[in-house]
């Protein structure tokens, strides 16, 4: 067992990030001996039972409930605990939250996803402003805990470049060595000054098919 005032207690849960608020929620409640708690119905006695031990294991079960029960509604924010202060029993409380924030966080999952398949480069604009875009797009969702490999990152952002980088899209394509994101943002930053001067393409047409 870990001490409990050597374990930091988590922040208050304020309606977001809720997989990673239950988590070191769980690890608080665990250092607690308190986790079976959320998973345990309240005990009963049988019609007329009146033993003195099983009236005892019935009141030590509700004291530990009623201790886990507000150790996780202290944890919540001020605006989540009025709305969840009539849940009497940890399990409910806990089963309630993990119901209703688990979808919440499914249907941003997939709003993500949306936005990153939905995203589009344009002419209109810089292609280094719209890059920084897709590159925070990117890290909200490996945020979300859905991991994609840098390889497959750069070749995304490779085939989202606008109708006006088609010829740098068709070189960047055909290199032989593989880039970094880094690698990406210098080649861009190169090719969108060479535009801005009037100047041709990193690569004559001409040289598109050219491996490196």
């Amino acid at each position: 067992m870990v001490p409990v005032n050597h374990v930091e207690k988590p922040e208050k849960f304020n309606g977001l990030n809720f997989k990673r608020w239950q988590q070191k929620m769980l690890f608080y409640l665990t250092t607690l001996n308190l986790t079976r708690f959320l998973t345990e119905n309240a005990p009963t006695l049988s019609v007329g039972e009146s033993d003195v031990q099983a009236l005892s294991a019935v009141d030590a079960w509700k004291h530990s409930d009623y201790l886990c029960r507000n150790y996780i509604m202290n944890n919540l924010h001020d605006s989540l605990y009025s709305v969840y202060q009539g849940f009497m029993i940890a399990k409910e409380l806990w089963e309630s939250l993990d119901r209703k924030y688990k979808l919440e966080d499914a249907g941003a999952k997939k709003f993500l996803v949306g936005r990153f398949l939905d995203f589009k480069m344009m002419d209109s604009r810089t292609v280094m402003s719209q890059l920084q875009e897709f590159q925070v797009l990117l890290h909200e969702i490996q945020a979300e805990g859905m991991a994609l490999r840098k390889s497959f990152q750069v070749a995304i952002v490779i085939e989202k470049l606008p109708p006006g980088y088609k010829d740098f899209k068709n070189y960047l394509k055909h290199k032989r060595n593989e880039m970094t994101m880094e690698d990406l943002v210098v080649k861009f930053r190169i090719e969108e000054d060479n535009k801005n001067s009037g100047k041709d393409l990193i690569l004559p047409a001409a040289k598109v098919n050219v491996m490196e």
